[in-house]
């Protein structure tokens, strides 16, 4: 026994499972000690980040929604470096090294209602040292110095809010209400600050407490406070000091909060009681702040509404704060990459024809239906995986050549599938990656049997398992697990998660064509958040198209995508298999209704009638809004596909990889306690690292596990 490979099952495909998958392949002569095979449900990898390309429209992108990573995503970016290196594209081949993959993008819109009217609050963020995947010595400061930090950028918006005011008119209204000029009195307490933030992180380590420093912040915001009393309700300042008081305002309260509440000394978690819009409001900051579009465009990125309802908004506070930190100033080169095609191009197709060539094992269109533990409880002792369908003969091979990129297709490859079984796949539009699917029962009718089923021994087709599903998937793959382990029946039931909604679409006009109301000097194109729900995310990936096969007489000159969470609160069984269509219809009404009536403030050439239908690329030449439908949308409703949330006081309850309660299961995943906590693709791939760490011990560093 000794001497035996250990055999590692893989379930599932996304960026967690993958990253498992990948760092165990990186043991020197791994094939020595592992043997690895990945269970994939339906034709690819990817989970919530698949995408695939369309061959009946011009070899289009097809996305789960927007896919944008951040500059202080260290470890995703080192894993993807890792594979683009050893996969070792030739010199010339399309997207054949990682940065010409992923893209520096600097340019970050927020939308605000002010007065009735939708203003864009532009931001051109700064590069900074550096390459995400290569942290620079900073990373290893201590949280602490997160406060001289936040009082530079406290003296830049002061400055700003300086500049901004109209001349004599603050002073004089300030100075008829409290004899003293406020806006003077905090600029010559900046000197203070700057002092005290770098006092206080250079004793950090030490006893001293940060007293004098909660002292100096205190009065500063009771002194910006004293601002607003001669003017009134701030949307009739001019937007630069208007912003400028914002930032100011909840750059003070979480610095006040981070001294007062203790998460320099006890880290994040000490606040995750509280929601963080509370946690604001408890520290200083005043509603236009809390409310203001910063705090609102921080909310639709992480999909932080119960039930997809955006008037219930919850984020634990810690969690939240973390992450703004981590995205305003922790990034490397730029604060977000652009993928330069679909996310299954960028990431998942290398990482499929790297581990294929070092010899692991892929099984598609395998659907895991059961797990059970041992007679004692202490493993997980078989699972049972449904064989979705038969292969024509040999091994499935998933990928597509698109202009010399090897991609993943929108559908199966039907000629290496059985004939009869991909006849009546497609004579049904059958979605194999469907919870609801009615496959199981097309198949029983036409076939006479139910589907084949694979059942795998603990010992004999397993040695251990890597759970690379979502949080939602367990209790309707793993119930018996959860009567057995009290520790992962908790995660399930407290790590929430959300559906949702995405559509994308083509146009025949460039930003200049539609009137994009806010361009930037360098022609830059924007991300924008917080806009109208039920869409309140665009961003223009213009960068695309090249990737894509248009004819040129229906070339686009820009696709746009549009994102967030879908109102939905409950699910119906399986047997329900017109739910997701019913839900996808929803979401191609609401995607009409949006650009019909909404999109006029930001793309200003829409006239007083409404959108403009002939701008939609549509090869069948339809009138009017039936041009929609030679777009794309869809709804994440699937359980692995739903967003993992952080709502108030559950981040107690994620799991590390090797904390499921059986001695041979790992999990990998954003669901898990990786340090960040949250949604997002560093997340997952943090919880893959974790699972390969517990099995090989590689890698032996995860970048931010512990806290800052």
């Amino acid at each position: 026994m000794s001497n035996r490979r250990e055999r590692i099952a893989i379930l599932g495909g996304g960026v967690g499972a993958m990253t498992a998958a990948y760092w165990i392949t990186t043991v020197p002569d791994w094939q020595a000690h592992y043997e690895i095979d990945v269970y994939q449900m339906g034709w690819r990898l990817g989970g919530k980040g698949a995408s695939g390309r369309n061959a009946a429209i011009a070899e289009r992108i097809e996305e789960h929604g927007l896919h944008i990573w951040f500059g202080f995503y260290d470890n995703a970016f080192a894993t993807m470096q890792g594979v683009y290196g050893a996969l070792d594209r030739p010199a010339g081949a399309p997207l054949a090294t990682w940065d010409e993959a992923f893209k520096p993008h600097d340019y970050v819109c927020l939308s605000e209602r002010v007065a009735d009217e939708w203003k864009v609050w532009p931001v051109m963020m700064p590069p900074h040292p550096g390459q995400p995947g290569s942290p620079d010595a900073d990373a290893d400061e201590p949280l602490h110095a997160v406060l001289a930090a936040l009082a530079g950028r406290v003296e830049t918006w002061l400055a700003a809010l300086d500049a901004g005011r109209r001349i004599g008119e603050l002073q004089e209204a300030a100075t008829a209400t409290s004899g003293e000029d406020p806006l003077q009195q905090l600029l010559s307490m900046v000197s203070a600050l700057r002092a005290a933030a770098d006092r206080h992180a250079a004793v950090a380590d030490t006893n001293e407490g940060g007293a004098d420093l909660l002292d100096l912040l205190r009065r500063m915001q009771r002194l910006l406070h004293a601002l607003r009393l001669p003017f009134g309700d701030p949307d009739g300042w001019p937007d630069k000091w208007r912003r400028a008081y914002i930032c100011l305002d909840l750059a003070l309260a979480i610095a006040i909060g981070m001294l007062a509440d203790g998460v320099l000394a006890h880290g994040f978690e000490a606040i995750n009681d509280t929601e963080f819009r509370a946690w604001l409001t408890r520290n200083g900051a005043q509603p236009i702040s809390v409310d203001s579009a910063p705090v609102r465009g921080f909310y639709d990125l992480v999909f932080a509404y119960l039930d997809g309802d955006s008037t219930q908004p919850d984020i634990e506070a810690g969690t939240m704060l973390r992450g703004m930190l981590k995205v305003g100033l922790a990034y490397r080169g730029a604060i977000m990459y652009k993928m330069q095609a679909g996310m299954g191009d960028v990431v998942f197709a290398p990482m499929h024809e790297l581990l294929r060539r070092r010899g692991v094992r892929f099984h598609y269109f395998h659907k895991l239906i059961d797990m059970q533990p041992s007679v004692d409880g202490s493993a997980v002792a078989s699972i049972e995986l449904q064989q979705q369908v038969a292969l024509a003969g040999g091994d499935y091979d998933p990928l597509v050549d698109v202009k010399g990129l090897p991609c993943w297709p929108d559908a199966p490859r039907y000629e290496q599938l059985d004939p009869q079984q991909a006849a009546l796949l497609q004579a049904n539009q059958v979605n194999l990656e469907s919870h609801w699917s009615n496959w199981p029962a097309l198949y029983r009718v036409h076939f006479g049997a139910a589907l084949p089923r694979l059942h795998l021994q603990q010992g004999k087709d397993f040695d251990r398992l890597v759970f690379g599903l979502s949080v939602a998937s367990l209790p309707h793959v793993a119930p018996a697990l959860l009567a057995r382990s009290a520790a992962l029946a908790q995660c399930a039931a407290k790590i929430r998660s959300v559906a949702t909604q995405a559509y994308q679409v083509w146009m025949n006009q460039d930003l200049k064509g539609i009137g994009w109301c806010c361009p930037a000097d360098n022609g830059e194109e924007p991300v924008l958040s917080g806009f109208t729900e039920p869409f309140d995310t665009w961003a223009p990936m213009d960068q695309l198209l090249v990737r894509e096969d248009w004819s040129r007489d229906h070339e686009p000159r820009n696709v746009s995508y549009f994102c967030n969470a879908y109102p939905q609160a409950t699910y119906p069984p399986a047997s329900d298999h017109g739910f997701p269509s019913r839900c996808a219809d929803v979401v191609k009404q609401v995607a009409i209704e949006q650009l019909q009536n909404d999109m006029q403030p930001l793309w200003t050439a829409i006239g007083a009638t409404g959108f403009p239908w002939h701008w939609l690329v549509d090869p069948d030449n339809r009138a009017g809004a039936a041009r929609f439908d030679a777009q794309y949308w869809r709804v994440n409703v699937d359980p692995s596909e739903r967003y993992v949330m952080s709502v108030t006081g559950s981040s107690q309850y994620r799991l590390r990889s090797n904390e499921s309660g059986f001695s041979n299961l790992l999990l990998a995943g954003d669901w898990l306690k990786t340090g960040l906590d949250a949604g997002c693709v560093e997340a997952a791939c943090m919880g893959g690292m974790q699972a390969s760490r517990a099995i090989c011990g590689l890698p032996a560093t995860i970048t931010g596990e512990d806290g800052w």
